[in-house]
């Protein structure tokens, strides 16, 4: 009987896999020393003070983990409303992080020869998950102040009638918040469904939440990873019921787990702490953009997110000085054409943005 080595990767099997997938890359996470700052990743630097972490422990602790969870009947979704302004004609859907609804609701539009559309530059996992589902992704660049182009806009939708289209509001990875009248001039004149990604809606002026689904291709798509809670990985959309509905439909029916549910309704229940931290990161982000001001040769972008975009002189040397001093943040030099020598600072603690000027003015 001939020798059949079970553990060795047989080169031909590999043939079988998609070749898309097989020439894409995977999503680099960074891993860091301890020690490190850590600023690239548009975490909240705050945890729950000893108090409520006793609180929370104490509620995990009665979780039925024995138990499936069924998130749709859960605490969760009147929790959601009671905290942000979510229509009472708005249907919830549950995600594991707004990742996975983005994956979902790009599946949902992914029929054969749809298109989607999205702005450039603007959150890598739309374009890559078009791609995933065979989509064929139409990108219309902005502005070089980072604004919404709307003519550009306007015409990519009257030329390929995308069934998706995706805007992050404000927009990452620049911070720059869309004019509302741009967004809803997109929302009116697309046929397909517009997604407005507020990842980061806590810390701008404006939302479109309290109009999800009116219009019915109108969803909007929310986390709570950015105020504070991104190792829960949950994520809500709200949209019309007719398409929320549909969406239930592929959603894996235990997508979210027991543990993560409790902690994000104690989470809900806890909106001062919560709203107590948005304050002071958006102050912090005040200080911060004009003491980058102050660096010769620099360009500061306005920003309504937990994050700053700035150009410098030399992204390059900047950010390795950066990380020659513990400091990681992110290089979008080389990213994209309209990001060169860009670089996006998440805003942190005053001590931990005081260390990155510190670096910066010294590298200037």
């Amino acid at each position: 009987m001939p020798y059949i080595c079970l553990y060795r990767t047989c080169p031909t099997m590999l043939n079988f896999i998609r070749p898309n997938i097989r020439a894409a890359r995977a999503y680099a996470v960074a891993d860091l020393p301890a020690g490190w700052l850590k600023l690239d990743a548009m975490e909240v630097p705050y945890a729950f003070p000893p108090e409520l972490q006793s609180e929370l422990a104490a509620q995990l602790a009665r979780a039925d983990i024995n138990r499936y969870p069924n998130p749709a009947a859960s605490a969760l979704p009147a929790a959601l409303r009671r905290a942000f302004p979510v229509p009472d004609t708005a249907a919830l859907a549950l995600g594991n992080g707004s990742d996975e609804l983005i994956q979902f609701i790009t599946l949902l539009f992914a029929r054969t020869d749809a298109k989607m559309l999205v702005l450039e530059p603007s959150f890598v996992m739309y374009r890559r998950n078009a791609e995933l589902f065979g989509m064929d992704c139409i990108g219309v660049p902005l502005k070089p102040d980072f604004t919404l182009d709307l003519p550009a806009v306007l015409n990519a939708l009257a030329e390929h009638n995308p069934a998706l289209i995706f805007l992050a509001y404000p927009n990452n990875p620049t911070g720059v918040p869309f004019a509302r009248a741009d967004v809803e001039a997109v929302i009116a004149a697309a046929s397909g469904a517009v997604v407005v990604d507020e990842a980061y809606g806590a810390f701008s002026r404006d939302s479109f939440l309290p109009q999800a689904g009116q219009p019915e291709n109108l969803i909007v798509l929310r986390t709570l990873s950015k105020i504070g809670f991104a190792g829960l990985r949950l994520g809500y959309a709200a949209g019309a019921p007719a398409v929320m509905n549909e969406l239930a439909k592929i959603l894996p029916p235990y997508n979210m787990n027991c543990l993560s549910l409790t902690a994000a309704e104690f989470a809900l229940n806890n909106m001062d702490f919560i709203n107590k931290n948005i304050e002071l990161l958006k102050q912090e982000r005040t200080r911060l953009s004009n003491a980058l001001r102050g660096i010769a040769g620099a360009t500061v972008f306005a920003s309504e997110a937990n994050f700053i975009t700035v150009r410098l002189p030399d992204a390059e040397a900047a950010y390795q000085k950066l990380l020659d001093n513990k400091i990681l943040v992110k290089k979008l030099h080389g990213s994209h054409a309209l990001l060169n020598n860009c670089l996006r600072l998440t805003i942190g603690t005053p001590e931990q943005n005081d260390a990155v000027l510190s670096v910066l003015l010294q590298a200037a």
